[in-house]
């Protein structure tokens, strides 16, 4: 999808003219007001559409008006959620292009923009038959700064949904560890087993023993011209999850190419680094591997050591996602940065509590996830904080060893976040499970099934805002 922006499209020729209205107040085409609102009394509740030929009477062929609800309660996420759903009804009546002049006072561009690029999505890369795209969109009044920062955020989404999206066969650690490579504005160095070895990362090592896909720890870096701040952002990089000699039933197992999503979402914020240009130290962490049964797999009750030096009884070997964020976070805290955020889809324990809206969020810094949260919410994402009680220790206790690698199934979520917390020494930090949010079996809202990009946005403009 091209998207465009003018200061005026009432002269501008298209197949469709998307207005909107708010309830309580008329549309800014007579045509609509006439046919729509009076004769067949269209509200405008948030959502509502309604779709109208024009008989030659404007440059555009059709009219869609969307509903946009009260207006004291229209806001940026608002936008969003309206222009994706009139993309999605552009799709069904198979318009190639449109125009959007909507009568707002506020500057939506960004917002708009993301919700056109998230409702034109489609993983159709191994399909004969392509999904129906609207090819050119043109929005009047927005300003082009935020239309073309809309875009970037929207690319960013649309690069992490596709490799989360892509089978295991084609996003293997070696392929992430390419594709970092290749980003524009950044530098990027990849360790291989010997050097991951030499780093002492043995509880990452032990996850990939069972593969025949090489372990890829990836570091990638962008520096802005006067960094405020030194960031580090880590994505768990499970490139496929089979459970490991614990194996998952085969049901489980579908959709686990998703297990990347955190990696995926790392690699396509730091693509839009070099484009939005923020003043900012950051750095991309993935300890990519698989977690695959064999002969050489690591089993059950084995004793890993950390990068920190501390040891780890392997209680199940399908809690593989914390082992290799643990050197992850030690990796990161050694590069001197004040904020580490990891962002992982780490436990089924989350789904339970939060579904699939709310991603979970915990930490060592309570203004640090406050604002993370706020920024979730201005972002289109939301997050609820998972407390981390001193208590939830106790379920990791070994007899053999400094802590077990899982504790009880009772607060999972949390568990998983104490755990991680051993491994965290000097900066801030904030763990993110988007287990529940970052994969869709089914259309929720925006978004169809699949990869949702989860995190994008948030991290995106929490590093804006720095």
């Amino acid at each position: 999808m091209e998207i465009k922006v003018l200061d005026s499209v009432k002269d501008t020729p298209c197949e469709v003219l998307v207005i909107n209205k708010f309830q309580d107040e008329k549309t800014s085409q007579e045509l609509a007001n006439t046919f729509a609102v009076e004769k067949d009394g269209f509200e405008g509740k948030f959502g509502q559409t309604y779709l109208l030929h024009t008989l030659g009477k404007i440059p555009a062929d059709k009219i869609l008006i969307v509903g946009f609800g009260k207006k004291e309660e229209f806001d940026a996420n608002k936008m969003r959620l309206a222009v994706s759903k009139a993309v999605k009804k552009l799709q069904q009546i198979h318009a190639k292009n449109a125009c959007f002049d909507f009568d707002v006072n506020c500057d939506y561009g960004k917002s708009a923009a993301i919700g056109a690029l998230i409702a034109d999505y489609a993983f159709d890369k191994y399909k004969t038959e392509k999904a129906t795209r609207v090819e050119e969109i043109t929005f009047a009044k927005f300003s082009e700064k935020d239309v073309r920062e809309g875009i970037i955020f929207g690319e960013a989404m649309k690069f992490t949904r596709d490799l989360a999206n892509e089978p295991a066969e084609y996003a293997t650690p070696s392929k992430l560890a390419e594709i970092a490579s290749n980003l524009d504005g950044i530098t990027t160095k990849v360790y291989d087993k010997e050097e991951i070895e030499r780093m002492g990362m043995g509880a990452y090592l032990a996850v990939g023993k069972g593969s025949a896909q090489a372990p890829k720890f990836i570091h990638m870096k962008y520096c802005g011209k006067n960094p405020k701040k030194k960031l580090a952002i880590i994505g768990k990089g499970i490139c496929f999850d089979s459970g490991g000699l614990d194996i998952k039933p085969a049901s489980s197992m579908l959709t686990m190419r998703d297990d990347m999503s955190g990696a995926a979402c790392v690699l396509g914020v730091m693509r839009a680094l070099s484009s939005l240009e923020p003043d900012i130290e950051v750095h991309g962490i993935i300890a990519a591997c698989e977690n695959m049964p064999s002969g050489t797999s690591y089993k059950p009750g084995d004793i890993l050591r950390a990068k920190n030096g501390k040891t780890i009884e392997v209680d199940n070997t399908d809690a593989e996602g914390r082992l290799t964020l643990a050197d992850a976070l030690c990796y990161a805290c050694e590069l001197g940065v004040d904020e580490v955020i990891d962002i992982a889809t780490l436990t089924g324990a989350c789904v339970v509590a939060l579904g699939t809206n709310v991603s979970g969020i915990m930490g060592n810094d309570e203004d640090l996830i406050s604002t993370l949260i706020r920024v979730a919410e201005s972002s289109g994402e939301k997050f609820w904080e998972l407390p981390m009680y001193p208590e939830y220790k106790d379920s990791l206790k070994s007899d053999i060893a400094d802590m077990k690698n899982t504790g009880s199934r009772q607060g999972g979520a949390s568990i998983a976040g104490v755990f991680l917390k051993e491994f965290v020494n000097g900066p801030k930090w904030a763990h993110i499970d988007i287990a529940g949010t970052a994969f869709l079996e089914k259309p929720q809202g925006e978004f169809i099934s699949g990869s949702t990009g989860a995190g994008v946005r948030t991290i995106l403009n929490y590093i804006k805002s720095v």
